[in-house]
């Protein structure tokens, strides 16, 4: 299936044609990752701090958080989403389920809810929610904090392109969007989100061999870091293959084919296969465990 991919430079102008601003928000668990997407949103003026509110679990954390961002911060999650135009779901994933029963009834009709709790599917939350609610599922990654994150996101059953659209808006605010049919949420948190662990080891061993042959070890995690970032840009922007741009900087006979030689005796390429594999089916019993 062709997957649609969102503008990753979207403007603040360009949002609020879908008036953003006249929307009033919930963002249910402010914490780590909802309190991430908040700061963004907030920050880049995509919301109305008067018609956002958000909860956290701790009563401590409110007057912290309401200061920071100037806006409304509290414990009670129903009283949170009335009213609400959008409702992000972003509390730890084996407590949906509690917290969606306790919104309910307080749900007001043509919101659209929004869940980055890994793993639990838009068809769970319908259930619990036991009305025609529009769910859209989403999989951020931490370079969101940024502004050059991934996100994966999907529809629910009662979600129309219109509402999809919105969403994706929103997280094109912290990076570039993708829409996938559900089957592919977790690998896509296999991918996308457990990616940049996976990238800081392969960016911490290449710097390590920098200081191996000599290098300043500032110097060589800022060579390693931008080579990396720049690599990936060439693949974004260009449009080419990964492999081609490979065989682009191979010349024959040259240093880069000795090294290449190293990497495949390594089998790097097979174990990074395998290791978001194995993070794409922990994904998979994370959902049939939450």
């Amino acid at each position: 299936m062709a997957v649609e991919l969102s503008n990753p430079h979207i403007s603040s102008e360009d949002v609020s044609a879908n008036r953003l601003l006249d929307k009033q928000v919930a963002v249910l668990g402010a914490g780590k990752l909802g309190g991430m997407l908040l700061q963004a949103l907030v920050r880049e003026g995509m919301l109305s701090k008067d018609l956002t509110r958000a909860t956290v679990r701790h009563a401590e954390r409110v007057p912290g958080l309401a200061g920071k961002l100037g806006i409304a911060v509290g414990t009670d999650n129903a009283k949170a989403v009335q009213g609400a135009d959008i409702i992000f779901i972003c509390v730890k994933p084996q407590t949906v389920d509690e917290v969606m029963a306790e919104i309910r009834a307080h749900i007001a009709p043509g919101a659209i809810l929004i869940s980055v709790a890994a793993s639990v599917s838009t068809g769970q939350i319908e259930t619990v929610l036991g009305a025609k609610h529009a769910v859209i599922r989403a999989m951020p990654n931490t370079p969101c904090a940024l502004g050059v994150g991934m996100t994966g996101l999907c529809k629910g059953k009662y979600v129309s392109a219109e509402e999809i659209a919105l969403a994706c808006s929103l997280f094109s605010v912290v990076g570039r969007t993708v829409v996938v049919d559900e089957k592919h949420m977790d690998a896509v948190t296999g991918l996308s989100a457990s990616g940049p662990a996976f990238i800081y080891i392969i960016l911490e061993s290449l710097a390590e061999a920098g200081v191996k042959v000599g290098l300043p070890r500032d110097v060589a995690t800022l060579l390693a870091a931008q080579m990396t970032m720049g690599s990936a840009k060439m693949v974004l922007e260009t449009g080419d293959h990964p492999a081609q741009l490979k065989d682009s900087v191979t010349t024959p006979a040259g240093c880069t084919i000795d090294g290449i030689l190293e990497l495949e005796e390594g089998k790097l390429r097979v174990t990074l296969i395998k290791a978001v594999v194995k993070a794409t089916q922990r994904a998979k019993e994370l959902a049939s465990s939450s």
